[in-house]
């Protein structure tokens, strides 16, 4: 039994990670990602069996306490936040994730200074690579949650030798570093390389808006990822290691992907402090290449019949969407066209919301028929034959500015292409510009009419009136 054991752990982070990888790869569609969490829970918990079972396990009893509390807390947690909420739900994870990988290399630096054994070099720059990963996925997505919640302002905060200060930090960090490798067991300068590590993530998310956050939130997941992977290392744990490594590699192709759907650079999210100001000269530069600016407004009665009467409907949901937690209400008018004999579809751009995947998401609470969703690629081609396309919340992500403006800070970004459909209604509460600090084109075509108020209350009185016809 004792021989066969260590094999069936083996067996079973074997079987673990073929499941994480299989559930990863249906995360990729909303019609199987139900699915693809299911199987990677039960990947987990082959993984939690397999580790329990091992010997180096210390403490049944406190692992037990824990399991209890992080139980209770996850329930309240799945429980009480709501659906709209998952953004700074998501990144306070990443933050949890990030600590405990942190406490693992300190816990481990602390147990090389109970015995007469010093760490080899090895083991001192795993410890100092989880201490550093796992403080600034810590703090910085506590910032980011910060901010999510509004605790801190959404904007870039920014201050004089903001960059300079960054810059010090890490020279001071590669120097302890250095020191820590040739006199690994100082306590002062590993607590401060801890405290560098902490307020490195508070310094390299403050800078970054809320418009942004889908990059930082897939970038502080990954750093979780990477984070849990160098704990596996501490711990010579291979499943840690390779679920780890699963995350990380996911979150930076995940960033990659948001980047490239907004037409930038990782290193222009992270550093250019993008939405902090200029807004005003923005709105002029577009301003100047408009060359008419009537805002043509539309009541409830006038909206209800043009979306009633028309053969098709594209949705396109925004941010707006879910602050105003519009997406029930949407998912009834929607079901209300289609009684009509409507043919509804929403088009999803990639990093509208807060996280990526959030329009999916809230309409996925809502109920939506998955095979309603369409991604930007599919749905652009569609929209000239759309009668009506329906604007909720949703700004940058649908300005034409991004296709022929060269002095917009959104050129080259791609867009759903909604003003190429016959007649666009958008519901905002007033005409302000968006992250980016743009004035969006779209809103002064001829075509596109603009239904002010907020997305839940005006979503139930289109409701209502769809109903009447």
């Amino acid at each position: 039994m004792s021989d066969f054991l260590p094999s069936a752990i083996q067996l079973g982070y074997l079987v673990a990670a073929s499941l994480f990888i299989v559930g990863l790869k249906q995360l990729g569609s909303p019609a199987t990602a139900r699915q693809g969490n299911v199987l990677a829970a039960i990947g987990m918990l082959i993984a939690i069996v397999g580790t329990l079972l091992e010997k180096q396990v210390v403490s049944y009893e406190l692992i037990v306490v824990g399991i209890i509390i992080g139980s209770i807390a996850g329930t309240i947690m799945a429980k009480t936040v709501a659906m709209t909420d998952m953004p700074q739900m998501v990144g306070l994870l990443n933050g949890f994730g990030g600590a405990a990988s942190a406490l693992v290399a300190v816990g481990e630096f602390w147990r090389y200074l109970s015995i007469p054994e010093s760490p080899a070099p090895d083991a001192t720059i795993t410890i100092l690579l989880g201490v550093l990963i796992g403080g600034i996925t810590f703090t910085g997505s506590l910032v980011a949650f910060a901010k999510l919640q509004e605790l801190l302002p959404g904007a870039p905060m920014t201050f004089p030798l903001q960059q300079p200060f960054n810059a010090m930090l890490a020279i001071a960090l590669l120097a302890g570093s250095g020191y820590m490798l040739t006199n690994p067991e100082n306590v002062p300068v590993f607590l401060g390389l801890v405290a560098i590590s902490n307020i490195l993530g508070i310094m390299f998310v403050l800078p970054i808006g809320g418009g942004d956050m889908p990059v930082v939130v897939s970038l502080l997941n990954s750093y979780s990822g990477i984070a849990a992977s160098v704990a596996g290392f501490i711990l010579m744990n291979n499943m840690l290691i390779i679920a780890g490594a699963l995350v990380g590699a996911s979150g930076i192709i995940l960033t990659q992907i948001m980047c490239k759907a907004m037409n930038r650079s990782l290193g222009s999210v992270l550093f250019s402090a993008f939405g902090s100001g200029g807004g005003s000269a923005a709105a002029a530069g577009v301003a100047g290449g408009a060359t008419d600016k009537t805002v043509r407004s539309i009541n409830l009665e006038e909206s209800a019949m043009m979306l009633g009467y028309a053969r098709s409907v594209v949705i396109i949901p925004g941010y707006g969407m879910a602050v105003a937690q519009a997406q029930h209400a949407v998912r009834e008018l929607a079901d209300g066209l289609e009684k009509m004999g409507v043919d509804v579809k929403y088009a999803i751009h990639p990093v509208a919301g807060r996280m990526p995947g959030h329009m999916n998401v809230l309409l996925a609470e809502a109920n939506v028929p998955y095979p309603q969703l369409y991604d930007m690629d599919d749905i652009n081609p569609q929209f000239e034959e759309t009668d009506v396309a329906l604007v909720i919340g949703a700004n940058d992500v649908v300005n034409p500015a991004a296709r022929h403006d060269t002095a917009s800070p959104i050129y080259g970004m791609p867009i759903l292409e909604v003003d190429k459909a016959k007649h666009t209604i958008v519901i905002k509460r007033g005409m302000s510009a968006g992250f980016s600090g743009v004035d969006n084109e779209l809103f002064y075509k001829d075509k596109t009419m603009m239904l002010f108020g907020s997305a839940k209350d005006v979503v139930a009185k289109l409701v209502a009136e769809v109903k009447q016809l």
